[in-house]
């Protein structure tokens, strides 16, 4: 398939070489010409304008720093909007704002060329190794078709749903590992702060109910389904631990903000009287502040996590 790749930094170089390998005609553009030499070498050809890369292409993929760059090589008398031939698909890999993805989407329908927001998780070395995830937005049928093109740079690529789907994933995805990423270093300064070997309270809690689980998992079992009763582990048990644990980090002099927004929060829904739900129970005053009611049948959750487990 005639294929056009813009931007060969950390991440678009390697998914543009596996494009090439796996024997496409691929056009490549970036805003450093030496960055396409591997390509180029590997039988890629070289364009020095973003509308070079379309002309002719049955798609465009980008893969950019963020929507500013994205929205540059749409527009212009050199950009995409111009170039791409009706028919043809443009997959912007970027993480980017849902927003512009859908103002973009609506742009180019109009000359008839297919938007996908595209953005990609497994970092440098997953798209390295092809052990990518592709979240995406768009059209179900013009996924369908070039599926197997994705197949060639990733190993799970996913229509999430329509335009703008494939982004909002990746930042609710990104957004919360680095609240965690910020929980757990409170709770590692506090834990050596009181005395504990860093290694040593690393091995202990990876081994732990959360620390074997993968993330994400948490949220089958009370939160999708909005099932509280009967509790695995009871809210006010809970509560008594966060309590220990910020009171811990006062004793040591180990700022806990989260960790007391968190009790903050299991406060108020004991106050409510949901001391013996389950001790994730705090998670519907969320959906309440965002006037949501979120229930997932557990048959098709179940049949979710089966399907991810082929």
């Amino acid at each position: 398939m005639k294929l056009g790749f813009i931007g060969l930094g950390t991440m678009g170089r390697h998914m543009a070489r596996h494009l090439v390998q796996a024997g496409h005609e691929v056009t490549v553009h970036d805003l450093r010409r030496e960055a396409a030499a591997e390509h180029v070498a590997a039988g890629a050809t070289w364009s020095d304008t973003v509308a070079g890369v379309a002309v002719g292409a049955a798609a465009v993929f980008s893969s950019l720093p963020g929507p500013r760059e994205v929205s540059a090589i749409a527009h212009g008398p050199h950009g995409l909007l111009g170039a791409m031939p009706a028919g043809s698909a443009w997959f912007d890999l970027s993480t980017n704002s849902p927003t512009l993805l859908r103002e973009l989407h609506a742009e180019f329908a109009e000359v008839g060329v297919y938007v996908f927001d595209a953005p990609v998780s497994g970092g440098p070395r997953g798209a390295a190794n092809r052990k990518l995830a592709i979240w995406l937005g768009g059209d179900a049928e013009v996924y369908a078709r070039f599926e197997p093109v994705l197949l060639d740079f990733s190993d799970q690529p996913v229509r999430v749903g329509d335009i703008g789907a494939g982004s909002v994933a990746k930042l609710a995805h990104n957004c919360a590992g680095y609240v965690l990423q910020t929980a757990l270093a409170e709770v590692m300064t506090m834990g050596v702060k009181a005395g504990v070997d860093p290694l040593e309270l690393f091995k202990a809690i990876r081994q732990g109910a959360l620390g074997r689980r993968r993330t994400f998992d948490g949220l089958v079992d009370q939160f999708l389904p909005g099932e509280y009763e009967p509790a695995n582990f009871a809210l006010r048990l809970a509560h008594k631990d966060v309590s220990l644990a910020c009171a811990l980090g006062r004793e040591q002099g180990v700022p806990m903000r989260l960790a007391n927004l968190t009790l903050e929060e299991m406060t108020e829904a004991l106050g409510r009287g949901w001391g013996n739900l389950d001790s994730r129970s705090p998670m519907r005053l969320q959906q309440e502040r965002a006037g949501l009611d979120i229930r997932v049948g557990r048959g098709e959750i179940r049949a979710a996590l089966a399907a991810d487990a082929t």
